[in-house]
């Protein structure tokens, strides 16, 4: 606290409370910085120029300069623009003393600072100072030598000053520290500028050590080509190839050497270029060499060289997919069917066992299906294009090896073994082989194509047997019954035929009756024995009472041409009528009546023809509720119905129907009445205004 001069005390002032509220008028940062442009207060007015006129304004101006200056150095002395500004001053006012001192005491405070080396030395270059700037340079590139621009630089100005030797040394200095590769184009560069092609060649060498890279390699080799050293040239590209290795080799390289070879017209090397980059190189790294190889082929290279390239290519695609998926057999089948065109054999055999050892991993059939193909196309390869039959045969039992013949087999491969047998001439080898197949796994297939065998051979009592086996095999196969009848019909035994189809209909499970039955028939028919045919009819309508055994037992009847045929046929329908009366179907009566009918139409009178048509139904529209699945209503349908005129239950509906019908036609009349009455008054209206 302050006293005052009475020795009271002094309080401090408060401050008087300002009003908190906020403007009424609202000012922005915007409409100030607005309002400053439009005023231009920024604006400072220049400096008045000062023109000096003796030396002692002269000194002083220095003087207060270089007091402003320092000041500025010691308020920051990690600024290194003050340093910069104040040496670049005093370098223009020639005192290039001071403005060297400025610099050391610059680089005291920064050594490591790169802008500073590089004025530092252009000062010294500006004015001439070359002992100076080398003296800068060479402190630059021993404290900073990774430092790319002091060498730059330094290079530079020896080569201005026409100091080749002093120039090639900064190089090697350079060179010594393994810089990055632009450092070494340099140096080449400049001993090519000087015609040096040794030390250039030399520089080279050293440089593909430093920096292993396909294409410096490739740089260094064309070097020579361009120089016209072409041996020199191939043995750089043979020395590239052999550094990198076969595995490590690199697709330019190898594409960069086939066309140097194939500028020097040397197309068979070019050829064996590309060969082993195909041969050595991953596939993924072979589409340029592919399209490289059939474009030099396509200029150079004969027909079969380019296909030979287009079936290289297309070999790759399928060894890439093969070994991808080894389960994908159908890059398989296309892989073999490329080289068994090819032709060689062995190529074509390995790759069949390479296939073939690719096994489906579950046993289910579906999944063997496209797999058992291979060795069959293996097998047929062997005997048709290389000829060696025993090859193909132990093939076709190695195949009968794999397959797991307990849980299912191919009847195909077991036929195909027989047939390979039948053209070796060795009959009995065939039968061993399907005996085998039946014995391991019946099948339908292996019982026809072993009866298919012997028939072709006529070994008649050999299918005989086989039939039987085949039928106690599958007894409810009807078309074996009926193969086996049809055989001993076509060698004139009618009564083995007859009793074959007479147990074949007596077994209690069939597949196909109804065409038993109808073979059966057919055949009492071809001979003739229409009294068995009648009794087969009848023993068939016991077992089923359906309308087409019916029309067809009619159509039997009309066809024996019999005096009393007609009668026959007319008994037979008036029977089938009789007995679908109680048929929940009634379409099947309805149909019935209409075969009857025809029939009568063609062959009958009028008279029987009335009795057929009064048995016809009338077809009536109705409504039913429609019910879903889960038991509600879902609405309305209409659909037709038959009502026959002997139906007990229906007479109430043909009486109401024929009421209905009667009274429709007396409003027809009634209608056409009125009409003839209406246009009677008005023509007598017409004669009463005439």
């Amino acid at each position: 606290m302050e006293t005052t001069s009475d020795g009271k005390m002094k309080m401090p002032k408060v401050a008087k409370v300002k009003n908190k509220m906020p403007a009424p008028v609202q000012i922005t940062a915007e409409q100030l910085l607005r309002e400053a442009k439009e005023r231009e207060l920024e604006l400072v007015p220049p400096p008045p120029k000062q023109k000096i006129s003796d030396p002692e304004e002269l000194a002083d101006y220095r003087m207060r300069k270089r007091k402003a200056s320092e000041d500025n150095i010691r308020k920051n002395r990690s600024v290194m623009t003050n340093w910069i500004k104040y040496a670049q001053w005093e370098e223009s006012q020639k005192e290039l003393q001071r403005a060297r001192s400025i610099w050391e005491r610059a680089l005291d405070v920064d050594h490591r600072n790169i802008t500073v080396w590089l004025k530092y030395a252009e000062m010294e270059m500006r004015n001439r100072q070359i002992n100076h700037a080398r003296n800068v340079w060479d402190r630059a590139v021993t404290i900073l030598p990774r430092a790319n621009q002091f060498w730059y630089k330094y290079t530079y100005m020896e080569e201005m000053l026409a100091n080749i030797a002093g120039c090639r040394q900064v190089f090697e200095r350079w060179t010594e520290w393994e810089p990055e590769e632009q450092a070494w184009h340099s140096y080449i560069n400049f001993e090519l500028r000087y015609k040096e092609l040794d030390r250039a060649r030399a520089i080279y060498e050293r440089f593909v050590i430093v920096h292993p890279e396909v294409k410096n390699w490739i740089k260094y080799a064309k070097f020579e080509e361009k120089h016209s050293y072409i041996n020199s040239s191939r043995s750089i590209y043979e020395r590239a190839v052999e550094f990198f290795g076969e595995h490590n080799v690199d697709e330019k390289l190898l594409i960069a050497f086939a066309k140097f070879e194939e500028g020097q017209k040397e197309h068979d090397r070019a050829r064996v270029i590309y060969k082993f980059a195909l041969d050595h190189l991953p596939k993924e790294a072979c589409q340029e060499i592919y399209k490289q190889y059939t474009m030099h082929e396509k200029r150079y290279g004969s027909r079969a060289a380019i296909e030979d390239v287009i079936v290289n290519k297309r070999r790759f695609q399928y060894e890439e997919e093969v070994n991808a998926n080894p389960m994908n057999y159908d890059a398989w089948f296309d892989y073999l069917r490329l080289l068994e065109a090819d032709g060689n054999v062995e190529q074509v055999r390995e790759t069949y066992e390479r296939a073939i050892a690719n096994l489906p991993p579950s046993k289910e059939k579906r999944h063997w299906r496209r797999y058992i193909y291979l060795w069959i196309n293996y097998a047929v390869y062997e005997e048709l294009e290389t000829g060696d039959m025993e090859h193909a045969r132990n093939v076709y039992k190695a195949c009968l090896d794999v397959v797991p013949h307990k849980s299912f087999t191919f009847a195909k491969v077991w036929l195909l073994l027989a047939q390979f047998e039948i053209r070796q001439r060795n009959l009995q080898a065939a039968r061993r082989v399907l005996g085998a197949a039946i014995g391991k796994c019946p099948k339908n297939k292996l019982f026809r194509g072993y009866i298919e065998l012997e028939l072709q051979l006529r070994e008649f009592d050999r299918c005989r047997i086989l039939y039987e086996k085949f039928l106690e095999f599958g007894p409810e196969n009807c078309t074996s019954w009926m193969k086996y009848a049809e055989l001993e019909t076509i060698l004139g035994d009618s009564d083995r035929a007859r009793s074959i189809l007479e147990l074949a209909i007596g077994q209690p499970k069939l597949d196909m009756p109804e065409v038993l039955w109808k073979t059966y028939i057919d055949f009492e028919v071809d001979q003739e024995e229409y009294d068995n045919t009648r009794m087969l009819y009848r023993r068939l309508l016991e077992r089923t009472h359906h309308v087409k055994v019916w029309i067809s037992f009619a159509q039997f009847e009309k066809s024996t041409g019999e005096d009393t045929a007609y009668d026959k046929v007319r008994k037979v329908y008036r029977e089938a009528n009789s007995t679908l009366k109680s048929a929940e179907d009634k379409e099947e009566r309805l149909m019935l009546l209409e075969a009857w009918q025809e029939f009568e139409r063609e062959n009958g009178d009028g008279e029987t023809q009335k009795v057929v048509q009064k048995l016809m139904p009338q077809k009536v529209k109705k409504r039913r509720k429609i019910q879903t699945e889960d038991g509600t209503e879902a609405g309305w349908e209409e659909y037709y119905d038959y009502i026959f005129p002997d139906e007990e239950a229906a007479k109430p509906n043909l009486k109401l129907l024929a009421l209905a019908k009667r009274w429709k036609q007396e409003q027809d009349v009634v209608k056409e009445d009125g009409e003839d009455e209406e246009d009677e008054e008005d023509e007598d209206v017409e004669d009463a205004e005439n």
